[in-house]
């Protein structure tokens, strides 16, 4: 595929091209590590200190739901409770030994109560012991590319060699909000389950409309530890704040920052009418082609977005509606940031007998037709 100078582009899809903007400042934390991060596109929007390893307290539960969600198939599986499964000091969703629990009450536990019993239990049920458990949480942290991440148990309990840092969790919070089960339960204010009420430690839920999750923690050598995730208009924003004595508020102010700086904003329409291609061995001399899908990016008001139109120099008949024939990139400071294909909008038949009516030599002698 090369460029191609289309007859007609909608200006409506483009945006003017003008110099880099600089990014917008974004409010002051108390986090010694923060980091905000438009889910949809992977765009950093603020960081503080986001690649350095830090303790994580119990937002490593969110591992410990999504390696469990993803290892169980009924959530109505029994678990029975062993002892070892109640020693774990800290926040506890109360089990007692001998009882019976179903893998959905300790998902609640773990995720709303913040259960360090809640996660003994599961990671023993799933994996057949603790050890197991944390392997593998380590191997899906290898996996997400959490490069900087590395677990010594399924609680978040301080321990040598159990560490993340803020751009981790973000790419672990990202990966929770994809999995269906974990984002619900996270969502959740209040649960009852199996008997028990479970009442989330995420005050964010109620302090912060859109709002939808995710995990609280805290311990005296990590502080307070914050992964929250909110959503507004569309977009859904994934914050991360690491010992931050003022996670609350930090975590509202970023999330407005983030809303209002960088809103989602359109840079193509899906099935818009975009500009022609030229035929070859066609009864019509061109096809017009239109976006496949919708494109969007969190921009400021400042940023300037470039457009390429690539299409082919002539595309031979047949060809049926909705072929791919080329495509629209969007780059911001030289960085791709968004493509979508282009499609025939309609489909055309090949020439069965090459016309030579004095009409057909007269439009061959029109420039599209060079």
């Amino acid at each position: 595929m090369k460029s191609f100078a289309a007859l007609f582009l909608s200006f409506a899809l483009l945006l003017p091209m003008l110099g880099p903007a600089a990014r917008a400042a974004g409010p002051s934390t108390s986090a010694a590590s923060a980091i905000l991060v438009d889910a949809g596109s992977g765009r950093v929007l603020y960081e503080k200190d986001a690649h350095t390893r830090r303790g994580i307290a119990s937002t490593t539960k969110l591992m410990t739901a999504l390696v469990a969600a993803e290892s169980v198939t009924d959530l109505n599986a029994p678990v029975e409770i062993l002892r070892e499964d109640t020693l774990a000091e800290g926040s506890s969703m109360y089990l007692r030994a001998g009882e019976t629990v179903t893998v959905e009450a300790l998902l609640y536990g773990l995720l709303l109560q913040s259960g360090n019993d809640a996660a003994l239990a599961l990671a023993r049920f799933c994996a057949g012991s603790v050890a197991a458990f944390v392997a593998l949480m380590n191997e899906k942290a290898q996996a997400l590319g959490m490069a900087d991440t590395h677990f010594a148990n399924p609680n978040g309990l301080d321990a040598e060699g159990h560490y993340s840092t803020a751009a981790d969790m973000a790419i672990l919070a990202a990966a929770c909000m994809d999995n269906e089960l974990v984002a619900k339960t996270a969502a959740c204010g209040t649960a009852s389950v199996g008997g028990r009420t479970f009442v989330n430690h995420n005050k964010l839920l109620r302090l912060y409309p859109g709002c939808v999750g995710m995990k609280t923690g805290y311990t005296s050598a990590s502080g307070r530890t914050l992964v929250s995730a909110a959503r507004r208009d569309g977009q859904l924003l994934l914050c991360v704040t690491l010992n931050d004595p003022d996670d609350w508020r930090d975590h509202a102010a970023l999330f407005d920052y983030g809303f209002e700086t960088y809103p989602l904003r359109l840079l193509a329409g899906a099935g818009k009418t975009v500009g022609l291609v030229k035929t070859a061995g066609a009864l019509v001399p061109a096809l017009w082609v239109r976006t496949a899908e919708e494109v969007r990016y969190p921009l400021t008001a400042e940023e300037q977005v470039r457009v390429r139109l690539d299409l082919p120099d002539r595309l031979p008949a047949p060809a049926a509606a909705d072929l791919p024939v080329g495509g629209l990139t969007f780059t911001l400071d030289g960085a791709v940031i968004g493509r979508t294909e282009l499609v025939c909008a309609a489909g055309v038949h090949a020439d069965p007998a090459p016309a030579r009516g004095p009409l057909e030599r007269l439009w061959a002698l029109l420039p599209w037709a060079a």
